[in-house]
């Protein structure tokens, strides 16, 4: 009864099927710690360092290891209970998180402190990542999975929007300490959340596939698959060009506009609020115009407004923008994360949510160090924006030359029972 009454609203569909439920609520009530964590340690490292490169650099740790580990954290989420996985994984989270609540509570919280943690931390999320991504594709059927995805990217911007806003008044109350005690105890929220959920089927994978021939059969079938390798180079490119504009909010909130935690919660949460209004219409949307046409105007939206972003002459006004930029970024990452779910069967969803997950982790680690490393020297309007502009140049280049690459976007799972793709649409070789 609840799936027939959600029917109606293409965004919410996902909401009709129990395990993805119980997982939504979880994992929202620790990303709104998660947020809390993110912020405190942002201004933590901007205001003892005043350097825009540390912020960046510290924000680049929590990414950098997925290039190595996530092939590994896919091979293995398609090999064993994810549900478990997913699991032991929060347990090592929750871990690290106490350690910095205690080096807070005991005044030894240093920047080399953070970013110890930060790579562990990193290390730990490119090994679960891919297992949780797999978990939210078999909560739903296939049909249902594109509101899955958005609902998904909807909770983690609510904590987001709501992450923030508590932190700056825990902040403010009773430091940072307090603000990483909240995220040490959230992760319970998951473990109660998991215990709910069923576990999941035993693939072909688990059996007597070798990891390291599980590595290489998924990256063959994202190469071999023309609409898997668009939507990863998609994803490197938004992650490089566009997304340091998350890791680089303290830095535009403390530098340019002279100002500190309650400006930077500012930008975070109009970038959430932004981000949940997207995942509200990207149902309608894709219905109406299609995944490949949604995905074409994201990536072409999205750089122009990236710019707008970075050359807003007033904090109001940058706060606007940022609703804007975060729809959008929301809206093409969505895209492109379903388009790869889609094209795979179940027993392989796992390898390619780890790649998309690397692309996104080598994009944004070098991205938010480069750029933070060259606002230093050239300002932070002047870097961001010209990679804003760079990114555009890119999509409209991409689109002229690989047309049918975008057209292979649209089209279903195309990959036969023994990994091989078939193709659904002919395309020439040398477009992509």
């Amino acid at each position: 009864m609840r799936a027939l009454h959600l029917s109606r609203y293409s965004s919410l569909r996902a909401f009709g099927h129990r395990d993805f439920v119980h997982v939504w609520w979880g994992t929202l009530i620790s990303n709104i710690g998660t947020w809390m964590e993110t912020l405190a340690l942002g201004v933590f490292v901007t205001t003892v360092t005043g350097r825009a490169e540390a912020t960046g650099g510290i924000a680049a740790l929590t990414f950098l290891p997925a290039v190595v580990l996530s092939p590994v954290g896919g091979a293995l989420a398609d090999r064993f209970d994810r549900r478990k996985w997913v699991a032991a994984g929060t347990l090592v989270q929750a871990l690290l998180a106490l350690v910095l609540t205690v080096l807070a509570l005991t005044g030894r919280l240093t920047v080399p402190a953070v970013a110890v943690l930060s790579l562990l931390n990193g290390c730990t999320n490119s090994l679960i990542n891919p297992a949780f991504s797999a978990l939210i594709s078999q909560s739903v059927p296939p049909e249902d999975l594109s509101s899955a995805v958005s609902l998904n990217s909807a909770q983690y911007n609510l904590g987001r929007i709501m992450g923030p806003a508590i932190a700056a008044g825990v902040l403010a109350a009773g430091g940072i300490a307090w603000a990483l005690a909240v995220n040490t105890l959230s992760f319970v929220a998951v473990l109660v959340a998991l215990w709910h959920v069923r576990p999941s089927e035993r693939t072909g994978a688990r059996r007597h596939e070798p990891l390291w021939s599980g590595i290489q059969r998924g990256a063959q079938v994202a190469r071999d698959d023309a609409g898997i390798r668009l939507a990863m180079l998609g994803a490197l490119l938004v992650s490089a060009l566009v997304a340091p504009f998350i890791g680089l909010v303290p830095v535009f909130a403390i530098r340019v506009f002279q100002q500190g935690a309650a400006a930077t919660s500012l930008l975070v949460t109009m970038q959430g609020v932004g981000a949940v209004l997207a995942a509200m219409l990207l149902g309608p949307l894709m219905e109406r115009l299609g995944r490949r046409r949604l995905l074409e105007a994201s990536l072409i939206l999205l750089g122009p407004m990236a710019a707008v972003y970075w050359m807003t002459p007033t904090l109001h006004a940058a706060a606007l923008a940022i609703v804007g930029l975060g729809a959008l970024y929301m809206a093409t990452l969505t895209c492109i994360n379903t388009t790869c779910q889609l094209r795979v069967p179940r027993e392989l969803q796992g390898r390619i949510s780890s790649l998309y997950s690397m692309m996104i982790a080598v994009g944004y680690a070098g991205g938010v160090w480069l750029q933070g490393l060259l606002a230093d020297r050239w300002g932070v309007r002047l870097v961001t924006g010209a990679c804003a502009l760079l990114f555009l140049a890119l999509v409209l280049t991409l689109r002229l030359l690989r047309p049918r690459a975008f057209e292979a976007t649209e089209a279903p799972c195309v990959v036969d029972p023994a990994h091989r793709p078939a193709p659904a649409l002919h395309l020439e070789g040398n477009d992509f």
